[in-house]
């Protein structure tokens, strides 16, 4: 199985890149480039395609819905030729389906909500609204919730594991979109994030999980190259049809993901209490740049949800990096941090700590620079 995820990563490579060649001729032609945003998003408009994202959601989407057809179908016929490999998991993905089905609509609305952005701005509380309307659907009515031993404590338990998983969900959905403002930004540390939970999935066999994020980290890989090329500027954008999927997925796979048993001393992932924090380890950085964001907005009287140029690449820039430095030092910052993240559930308290403590030194860092530079 671990050949049929990798096998998905290149599914969605090889949709995603003729795809986004199509779209940036497509894109043009129709005259579907970057647009204004919202009333008082400030911005530098270019002429640039920005949906991209089609080709990104196209790449997760069309695998998604044939593997879901054919698994609830319930033949296996189509599975001989990798009878050995596959039959002993087809009970688990069958008991996946209607969740599967409940979130590849959960996709589609997120990109189209995207697309419809990108070309008419919606007002930003409707946006917020659909998106934690989506994510209560799913966390209610197929129990896509963090931190189910909080039921423990009742009926108050339930509630506040609820409420955190809706707002979990709108915050990583939130934190990627936020993070596209630059080119190849949001890609790039799509990709590390997404390889780092794919492999996390692949370490604890859990399968379906593997394979959506194989298909997204594939599909982004496809379209990279047009977004952030060796030469040049880019040629397309993914847009909020794009980013938005992102962020979606991942919040939604990281709650699906178990990444620790604390009963089972020898779960793959480790049994320490302290390996639920390893999204918010692997997401540092995304995280760090939505919350300072929205508190740097929040803090001059504006929206957080309203675009500007104050995110974590504009402030580096104004540093006096170009824009292609500040993007190739946020996907390494991304990776520095999240690469611990992956065996956090395995290692000693003491080695744990050292995981936490370099996590908070590079948000430090990075929050010394902007103290910085909002003073100069």
């Amino acid at each position: 199985m671990v050949a049929t995820a990798l096998g998905l990563l290149l599914v969605g490579f090889v949709i995603s890149v003729p795809l986004t060649g199509l779209l940036i001729r497509v894109g043009t032609r129709l005259g579907t480039l970057d647009s204004p945003g919202s009333e008082g998003h400030r911005k530098q408009l270019r002429r640039v395609p920005n949906i991209g994202g089609i080709a990104i959601t196209a790449a997760v989407v069309l695998p998604l819905l044939t593997g879901l057809a054919v698994i609830s179908s319930g033949r296996t016929d189509w599975a001989l030729f990798m009878e050995e490999m596959v039959e002993p998991y087809l009970p688990r993905l069958a008991a996946s389906a209607p969740f599967g089905w409940a979130f590849l609509g959960g996709i589609v609305v997120m990109h189209l909500l995207g697309l419809v952005d990108d070309r008419r701005p919606l007002p930003a509380w409707l946006k917020l609204a659909i998106q934690l309307l989506v994510a209560a659907a799913l966390v209610v009515f197929f129990d896509l919730r963090l931190l189910h031993l909080l039921d423990a404590h009742g009926e108050a338990g339930y509630m506040l594991s609820v409420i955190l998983s809706v707002l979990w969900i709108g915050a990583v959905t939130n934190a990627m979109n936020f993070l596209d403002n630059m080119d190849g930004l949001a890609a790039g540390v799509g990709i590390i994030v997404g390889s780092l939970f794919l492999a996390a999935a692949i370490i604890v066999e859990q399968w379906f999980i593997a394979g959506v994020l194989a298909l997204m980290v594939g599909g982004i890989a496809g379209f990279l190259p047009a977004n952030f090329p060796v030469r040049g500027s880019a040629r397309i954008f993914m847009g909020d049809g794009g980013s938005l999927v992102i962020g979606f997925i991942l919040a939604v796979m990281t709650i699906r993901t178990t990444f620790t048993e604390p009963s089972n001393p020898s779960y793959a992932l480790g049994s320490a209490w302290y390996g639920v924090l390893m999204p918010l380890v692997i997401l540092a950085v995304p995280l760090y740049d939505f919350v300072a964001v929205s508190v740097i907005r929040i803090s001059q009287g504006r929206s957080p949800f309203v675009g500007d140029q104050q995110h974590l690449s504009h402030r580096l820039v104004e540093r006096g990096l170009s824009k292609r430095q500040a993007v190739l030092i946020i996907w390494a910052l991304a990776f520095i941090t999240g690469v611990g993240g992956v065996s956090l559930g395995t290692v000693a308290p003491w080695q744990a700590a050292l995981i936490g403590v370099q996590v908070l030194a590079t948000l430090l860092v990075l929050g010394v620079l902007e103290g910085t530079l909002r003073r100069s």
